[in-house]
């Protein structure tokens, strides 16, 4: 796992990475590690393709991801103090499950 983020008590945490996610897969499964990836990046578009077309991904004793659009707002340039119209956009969110938030409170 890479260095990278600090946790809420300061020190470094690690951070998991498409390839470590897909070598965890090869040693626990035992899959070849063209199996591994293959099954990884067929999740990953599935996710993908269910997301951009709106629709809801629910992974049970984990969380939800859902699309939600934004409508347009007024902003500020902080530079200038100019107003600016940020247009309408699609956000990704992520609702974790009660079972992960459990889990990450131990």
């Amino acid at each position: 796992m890479t260095d990278n983020v600090l946790s809420p008590e300061g020190d470094k945490t690690k951070t998991l990475t498409k390839a470590e996610l897909i070598e965890s897969i090869y040693e626990k499964v035992g899959f070849s590690k063209k199996e591994a990836s293959d099954i990884v990046e067929l999740v990953f578009e599935t996710l993908k393709a269910t997301l951009e077309k709106g629709e809801k991904v629910k992974i049970s004793g984990f969380g939800n991801f859902v699309v939600r659009q934004k409508r347009p707002r007024i902003g500020r340039n902080p530079q200038t103090g100019q107003e600016i119209e940020i247009s309408s956009r699609r956000v990704l969110t992520f609702k974790p499950s009660q079972v992960l938030k459990t889990s990450l409170n131990k």
